[in-house]
This record gives structure tokens, sequence and C-alpha cells, in this order.
């Protein structure tokens, strides 16, 4: 008995985990930091939860592409393919990179990854607010593919680096920023689940229950958008982070 009630609270555990993720992912990012943890906790070892991670969040990013479809429109297509074909390249070298890496050697790097990742959400209005608005520099391409090959080995911040490096190479407009990011995510993250599925490193079970509840918690944090305050969301972000960052320290 005991032992079915606690499956039954680890499934519930994780499809609250996605649709909560769901939710944060439409409003301001930071999904993965939900999902990840709960599939750790769930005994899912941290190769395959992080590959699982990312497929169950991954049809979130398509919605919010098509949403913002009438900016990704304004842009020059000669612009969206070169970097379209750099996040593709970036995702799946990073989803090799996290194929080779031995599991022993990603589980140490799990709680700094997390770390790094907060930080960097958190210092997301501040780095906004560096944008020169002079154009697209010469290092936005390699940047892009640096992001993207992180985003292809851990999921984890990836918008809010989006966010940043386009805000600091020449995009001023916030639903253009946007727009790329969400276009950028949903291809590299596509690309490498994709590697992940042929490696074998994705648990289905969860993989499909934790995409059906993500979808719902986009869907749902579509409508709250509008209505609940960013910063709150930031502040539950960025405290889940260091908590969860914590937790994996003293685990390692």
């Amino acid at each position: 008995m005991n032992g079915a009630w606690l499956g039954e609270a680890l499934w519930l555990l994780t499809g609250g985990a996605a649709f909560a993720a769901g939710v944060l992912n439409a409003i301001a990012g930071g999904g993965s930091f939900l999902t990840f943890p709960a599939l750790v906790f769930a005994g899912v070892p941290p190769m395959a939860a992080n590959a699982t991670s990312a497929m169950a969040v991954s049809p979130g990013y398509l919605g919010s592409t098509w949403g913002f479809r009438s900016e990704l429109q304004a842009l020059p297509k000669s612009l969206i393919q070169r970097e379209v074909l750099i996040a593709a390249l970036g995702g799946l070298m990073g989803a090799g990179l996290l194929l080779l890496t031995p599991a022993k050697v990603f589980s140490g790097l799990v709680p700094w990854l997390l770390l790094l990742a907060t930080g960097l959400f958190a210092a997301g209005p501040a780095l906004a607010k560096r944008n020169s608005g002079q154009g697209h520099p010469a290092w936005r391409l390699p940047g892009l593919m640096a992001v993207a090959i992180y985003g292809g080995y851990f999921n984890g911040g990836l918008g809010i680096l989006l966010m940043a490096l386009y805000t600091l190479t020449g995009e001023s407009r916030l639903n253009t920023v946007n727009a790329l990011k969400n276009l950028n995510s949903f291809v590299l993250s596509l690309l490498s689940v994709l590697a992940f599925a042929l490696a074998g490193a994705i648990v289905w079970p969860q993989a499909v229950w934790m995409m059906v509840w993500a979808t719902a918690g986009g869907w749902a944090g579509a409508r709250l958008a509008k209505r609940l305050p960013v910063q709150w969301v930031r502040w539950l972000v960025i405290s889940t982070g260091l908590v969860m960052s914590a937790i994996f320290f003293i685990r390692a």
C-alpha cells in the first residue's frame, strides 16, 4: 500500500511540476527549474531527467512562436534562416555533448548549471538595460551558437540567456526579442530532444505525462500573463533556482 501511494505521489509531483513549468515559461521562463528536479526526486537519473525535462517543456515553445508570428514575419528572412540554422546546429552539439558526458561528471555539474542559470535569470533585467541599440555586433552569431550549445546540453535558463543575447545585440523591441527567443528555443529543443530520443535517453512514460500537463500549464499561463505581476513570477523562479541549487550541492 505504501509503495502504491508513493508511486501515485511521484506521478502527481511530476505532473504538477510540468503544469507549473508551463505556466512559468508562458509568463517569465524558468520552467526547467521545476521539471528537472521533480524528475530527479522521482528517481530518474540526472542525465535522463535532463533529456526528459527538455522533452516535457518543448511543446510550449511552438505555441509561443505562433503567438509572435507577426514579429517574425517583419524580420528579414535571411536573418531568420541564418539564426535558425545556428540554433539547430548548437542544439545538436549540446545534446551530443551531454550524451558523451559520463553520468557522474554530469551529476557534479548539475548544481553549478542550476546556479549559473539562476544567476543569469536574476541578472536579466540589468543585462537588458545595457543594450546599446547600435545594430548587430559581430559576436551575435557566435554568441547564439554558444547559447544554443548550452541549451542543448542543459535547458535550464535557456530563455533568459537568449533574451539577454538579443537585447545586448541590437534588438530594442521586447516583442521581437521574445519572438526570436521562442523560435530558436523551439528549434534547438526540437533537435536536441530528437537526438535524446534516438539515443534512448528519454523516459517516455514521464515525458508524455509531463508534456500533457506542461501544455495545459502553458495555456493557463498565457491567460494569466496579463493579470499576474511578472516580478512575482521572477522572484518565484529565482527562489526556486536557489533552493534547488542548494539541494543539489548537498546531494552531490
